[in-house]
């Protein structure tokens, strides 16, 4: 990693960071068309791939050292391509380093917990990459746009009094504070997707055989309130971008350019851990070439090889 790589990805992403205190209204500044000035996949095709080899490489350096976690969040509406951003940036990861969790909703056990409690289960330990597709955020997205959920929730009722995804926002920005205390680096993607090209995509799965089985009539139903969730998206962007763990608003509408986006955060943040493989002192050092001299054969060390 050279330093004008590391510069030319810090630039890349700074415009889709969401600063502090920022009042978001979606699509506003963040065009979900938006290609930092590339013409196409080709331009991107490149920096994709190095990405992705940047990734592989800090992810087994953050394996290595073990210090260090780091939790992906991904949100965005039906169709924005969370699994294809998974698949695509995660390409080159050792799986054994990276878990995937997707949230359904949430069962009889989980909703005898409070609501960030299914969600703790799946965090990343030391070394490990966690990838949320969908997350503790469906709770102040979901859960707002249709509020009769709340009531499956078994809340006492003094908890459902007064603005309750105020006191959500505050609980969620704690609780990744802590997690940022303790080691974890949260990197947090909002796949900004426009409703025309949400609706092409949908067609598609209805067109094309090999997609049927993506399409489903809940998406349509969601679909319906489009607005609702604007306005959802864009007060969690306004309240829980931190400087602990700021929200990313990723372009979605070229799916290229939304992989390569995704790659770029994720590198930044590991570039900026910047976990190195550990060293060993001088005894250990000593184990180590005693154990070399056992190991290798005659012939090796330059003397005639025994049968």
């Amino acid at each position: 990693m050279t330093d004008r790589e590391a510069k030319r990805i810090a630039e890349l992403i700074a415009p889709l960071r969401v600063p502090p205190a920022t009042k978001v209204r979606l699509p506003g500044r963040y065009d979900p068309g938006y290609t930092a000035r590339m013409a196409g996949k080709r331009d991107g095709a490149e920096l994709l791939q190095r990405g992705v080899t940047l990734l592989t490489e800090y992810q087994a350096r953050l394996a290595a050292q073990d210090r260090h976690g780091l939790l992906v969040v991904l949100q965005g509406p039906d169709a924005a391509g969370k699994d294809g951003t998974i698949r695509h940036v995660m390409s080159g990861v050792n799986p054994q380093g990276v878990r995937v969790h997707s949230f359904k909703v949430p069962s009889a056990e989980e909703l005898d917990h409070d609501y960030l409690w299914r969600f703790a289960q799946r965090l990343p330990g030391r070394g490990e990459i966690a990838i949320f597709n969908r997350s503790h955020y469906e709770e102040i997205l979901v859960v707002r746009v249709h509020p009769e959920h709340l009531e499956h929730e078994k809340l006492p009722a003094e908890a459902k009094a007064g603005n309750v995804w105020k006191r959500r926002y505050r609980a969620i920005n704690s609780w990744e504070h802590h997690l940022s205390d303790s080691g974890f680096r949260i990197v947090k993607l909002f796949l900004n997707l426009s409703k025309e090209e949400q609706r092409k995509r949908l067609l598609k799965r209805i067109d094309r055989p090999e997609k049927n089985w993506k399409f489903s009539a809940a998406d349509l139903r969601e679909r319906q309130s489009w607005d609702a969730y604007q306005t959802a998206y864009s007060d969690m962007l306004s309240n829980t971008s931190t400087n602990w763990a700021p929200w990313y608003v990723i372009p979605a509408d070229h799916k290229w350019f939304a992989r390569l986006a995704a790659a770029a955060v994720i590198a930044n943040a590991l570039i900026e851990i910047d976990p190195r493989f550990p060293t060993v002192d001088r005894s250990e050092r000593q184990a180590l070439l005693r154990a070399k001299a056992e190991l290798v054969t005659p012939s090796e060390r330059g003397g005639p090889e025994t049968k």
